[in-house]
C-alpha cells in the first residue's frame, strides 16, 4: 500500500524499508526530467531533509526524506536514464530505499484518497 507526503513523494513499505519516489502528479509538474542526483548509501536523514535532486527542463527540485531513516539502496537506473522518472514515476522511476527509524511514522502519511484530495484542492 502506497503512502504519500504533502511534498508529492510516495513510499512503499516492505518490512522496515520504504521505497521512495515522486508521484505521477509531481513528475507531470516538473516536465521532462534531465538529471537526477541521488543520496549515498548509508546517508541518514530526518523527515524533511533534502535527500535527492531532480532537474527538468523547467526547474530543479529537491526530493525530501519523507521520514527519518538511513538510505540502504539507490536506483542508479534513474541517474543513467532520467526519463524513467517521467515514464514510470511510481514504479521503475523510484529514487532510493530508506530503512525507517520508526515504521509507525508511516501512519502519519496520506493514503491514496487523501493524496488525491490534496492534488485536486491545489488544481
Amino acid at each position: 500500500m502506497l503512502k504519500y507526503t504533502e511534498e508529492h513523494e510516495w513510499l512503499d513499505l516492505d518490512g522496515d524499508v520504504a521505497t521512495v519516489g515522486i508521484t505521477k502528479h509531481a513528475a507531470e509538474l516538473l516536465g521532462d526530467v534531465v538529471f537526477v542526483q541521488l543520496p549515498v548509501i548509508g546517508a541518514k536523514f530526518a523527515k524533511g531533509d533534502g535527500a535527492a535532486v531532480v532537474e527538468s527542463v523547467k526547474a530543479a527540485s529537491d526530493v525530501y526524506a519523507p521520514l527519518d531513516g538511513e538510505v540502504v539502496e539507490v536506483n542508479k537506473a534513474v541517474v543513467n536514464d532520467p526519463v524513467l522518472v517521467n515514464a514510470d514515476p511510481e514504479g521503475q522511476g523510484w529514487f532510493f530505499k530508506l530503512r525507517l527509524d520508526d515504521i509507525k511514522a508511516m501512519d502519519g502519511l496520506m493514503d491514496d484518497d487523501a493524496y488525491q484530495a490534496l492534488v485536486e484542492s491545489s488544481a
